[in-house]
């Protein structure tokens, strides 16, 4: 431990020599001697450093002995930060089932790898005839004969929170409708199953309805009848969200499940996201999953899969050796999740089993063949010709177990609706299980009715052997669901409301430790019991809550309309701005060494944050800090869990300033220019440039003031003009005005060279230490 500490001071000062070296090729050897009395004072830090670390090394020697653990922060404010932060070093035990892939040895060994699937499809589109996608099926009458074909018809409705409407008129006209119909329809029947995936609606609804409504839905979830699937405040997108924000709409949703319902999913259902990451199964495995689903996979890969029965497989990451990773996934084989395109591999005759497009209903099937209210008279030839759907796409999958869901988005608004599905498909059910010579069981089912005899079925247990079905590992993007229609276009669409979540998505993350930390002070000290807890707790629920919405494959990815994608942009804002409140209640509490000080006033805050955003669609903009010979203090915190060395900017309104560490020694600045334009230099802010040193989940505060006789560095510039301004020197800057020329322009530092065009300013190539790459858009 000690030669761990030691080693890491010495890389301390080796950073410090870095940056007086890059200083001096900067062309600063006027104040050579400046720097070298900068680097003995930063030895004589270095030096303090190592002899606190000595002690903190001690102290953990104790903490060892006596069995303890010390899970908070490292102070390195010495009387500026809170006494919150002890000052001893800590080292966190690790979990060996957090490391369950780096315990194994060996080779990979996934039997379908899709970087060589992608490899080998020739990517055409041939007509396959009925599956335009695919190709034709065939089957002999007696293949059940020894075994009946289980079927499980899974009633569903996808509802989007946000697309063609914002999430709330969404809910306003029809999800709610939905969900009320769901209570009463599938307590007149007890055979009837439905399945439910996003909770932001689910939540909604709940809160909205009575006790004895609460009670049936908890009693059809108790039979079976009912099963929420994934569970997540959305249904992700798998390429654009971070693996942060899945998380974080994941936990939100099955701690909702929890608290409300007392339930935890089983099964993963992702029928709508544009491709699909292993990421996303990895963390469903973490989460206690077993079994999910996927839909929207390249048309090919799905033909391929099916002529090889590789649509069920075990989805291995591909950094596992072992097989920890492994979820059984069932791939659904045609173009969509639609009731014409999930009977069977015929779109025309699956559509005349989609009730709802019953003659004289709104929508209709366009193959122009509608489909026949179920009766007596035509019982059979019903049943026969759906059957013969349901053995087809039997045919595609390894076991004699079918599913075939029954939905699409926003269906079961109407109570009409509920009846023509369930009382039609009951009495197709009914014939076909009377005839025993047909050799077929069918059935509602939940997904995981469908999942529990599938695994029966193939004799797997929740751990045993995948030999039944093949190990794959990769990823399924891009997706292109017919042609050459690749949905790429929403890895970067609206970049803008994407940099939004990403900026929330870390506001979530400081203010969610911070409250944490301020909550434990404010219940030590009765003064703060006027510290806003419940408030606050309110708009950080909120704010995760509208993260999570804005992971749906429809909000991140930036496929909805203008107007909802404002809705998205609009609850993104008004969090961050809670959020900052957040930071700023919580760190008054923990930078303040007198507690007794403390004092809550809406009205004037103790902080303020260092930039400012008028609304959800406009930029934000710095905060000019104003400097006089008295310190103002600038707070820096460190959310992550790593010590961390980083570069931070701050504008100021003045070139001559004077920054001082927590330690209170003079921290090296550069000053650079605030451009007005291309080409103008502002006097009203300077960006002032520094590297902060913070240790886990610290606080830093630094003390900024103006100094006549700064230190800090000027940056210098070369402006590249075609036409000389001849204008008078810069009062500050040293600027220079350079031709534009043929000749390239080279920029180069220590471990990388740039050679830019000279008359677009466009870069060319680069080179480094491995040699030289050329700069084309095609990189």
């Amino acid at each position: 431990v000690i030669g761990f500490f030691l080693g890491l001071s010495r890389i301390f000062l080796r950073n410090n020599y870095t940056l007086l070296f890059i200083s001096l090729l900067q062309g600063q050897l006027s104040i050579l001697q400046e720097k070298i009395d900068h680097l003995e004072r930063l030895l004589a830090e270095n030096n303090e450093i190592i002899s606190n670390i000595r002690d903190s090394v001690i102290n953990l020697s104790e903490s060892v002995k006596d069995g303890q653990k010390n899970p908070e922060a490292v102070n390195f404010g010495q009387g500026s930060v809170s006494d919150l932060f002890p000052s001893a070093s800590v080292l966190l035990a690790v979990d060996s089932e957090d490391c369950l892939f780096a315990s194994k040895s060996g080779s990979h060994s996934s039997g379908v790898q899709m970087l060589d699937v992608y490899d080998i499809l020739p990517f055409d589109n041939p007509d396959g005839g009925v599956w335009k996608q695919g190709f034709d099926i065939t089957y002999n009458e007696d293949e059940w004969d020894s075994e009946p074909l289980q079927v499980f018809v899974v009633p569903h409705s996808h509802n989007d929170p946000g697309w063609l409407k914002t999430f709330d008129d969404y809910f306003r006209d029809q999800t709610q409708h939905i969900l009320n119909n769901m209570v009463i329809k599938l307590q007149e029947d007890n055979r009837r199953k439905f399945i439910w995936s996003e909770i932001s609606y689910f939540s909604k609804w709940w809160d909205g309805i009575d006790s004895q409504k609460r009670d049936a839905v908890k009693r059809l979830i108790k039979d079976g009848q009912f099963e929420i699937v994934t569970g997540g405040w959305v249904m992700p997108d798998e390429a654009s969200s971070h693996y942060f924000a899945l998380i974080d709409q994941l936990i939100e949703g099955h701690q909702w499940l929890e608290k409300n319902l007392g339930v935890k999913p089983k099964s993963g259902w992702a029928i709508d996201p544009f491709g699909h990451s292993p990421t996303m199964a990895y963390l469903l495995k973490r989460t206690g999953f077993s079994k999910m689903l996927i839909q929207r996979v390249h048309y090919s890969v799905k033909k391929h899969f099916a002529t090889q029965k590789t649509l069920e497989f075990f989805w291995r990451q591909n950094w596992d050796l072992g097989s920890s990773t492994d979820i059984l996934c069932h791939m659904m084989p045609f173009y969509s999740y639609d009731i014409p395109h999930t009977c069977g591999p015929d779109p025309k005759i699956c559509c005349q089993f989609d009730f709802k497009r019953l003659p004289g209903g709104r929508i209709s099937c366009p193959w122009r063949v509608p489909p026949e209210a179920i009766h007596a008279g035509n019982v059979q030839h019903r049943a026969w010709i759906i059957l013969d759907q349901y053995r087809k796409k039997s045919k595609l999958f390894r076991t004699k177990i079918l599913l075939a869901p029954l939905g699409d988005d926003f269906r079961y608004t109407e109570s009409s609706e509920w009846d023509q599905q369930y009382q039609n498909y009951q009495k197709l059910f009914d014939y076909m299980n009377s005839r025993p010579e047909w050799h077929v069981k069918a059935q509602f089912g939940t997904l995981s009715d469908y999942f529990e005899a599938l695994l029966k079925e193939s004799n797997l247990g929740e751990k045993s052997s995948n030999s039944l079905f093949p190990v794959l590992s990769g990823d399924f993007f891009t997706y292109a669901d017919r042609d050459h229609h690749y949905w790429s276009g929403y890895f970067t669409s609206r970049p803008f409301y994407k940099r939004l979540d990403r900026v929330l998505e870390s506001y979530i993350r400081a203010a969610e430790i911070l409250y944490s930390l301020a909550l434990v002070q404010s219940s030590k000290f009765e003064k703060m019991s006027v510290f806003p807890s419940v408030d606050n707790y309110k708009l950080l629920t909120e704010a995760r809550r509208n993260l999570g919405l804005f992971q749906h494959h429809d909000a991140i990815t930036g496929t909805a309309k203008d107007w909802v994608v404002v809705d998205y942009g609009t609850r993104l804002f008004h969090s961050i701005m809670n959020l900052k409140k957040v930071i700023i209640d919580s760190v008054h509490i923990l930078i303040l060494k007198d507690k007794s000080a403390y004092n809550y006033d809406t009205a004037t805050p103790l902080l303020k944050m260092d930039d400012v955003q008028a609304s959800q669609d406009s930029l934000p903009r710095k905060t000019v800090i104003k400097l006089t010979m008295q310190p103002r203090y600038l707070l820096i915190h460190n959310p992550t869990e790593q010590e961390r060395f980083s570069v931070v900017s701050v504008n100021v309104n003045s070139p001559r300033v004077k920054l001082l560490s927590p330690l209170g020694k003079p921290v090296t600045v550069q000053i650079s220019a605030v451009w007005d334009g291309a080409t103008t230099v502002s006097h009203e802010a300077y960006q002032m440039s520094f590297v902060a040193h913070l240790p886990p989940l610290g606080i830093g505060v630094y003390q900024l003031l103006e100094d006549e006789s700064s230190e800090a560095v000027l940056a210098d510039y070369n402006i590249y003009v075609r036409n000389s301004r001849q204008e008078k020197p810069d009062k500050v800057f040293k600027i220079k005005e350079m031709q534009h020329s043929v000749d390239n322009i080279i920029l180069e530092n220590a471990y990388m060279k740039l050679w830019l065009s000279g008359m677009s300013g466009l870069l060319e190539k680069r080179g480094t230490e491995r040699g030289l790459h050329p700069a084309g858009l095609e990189r």
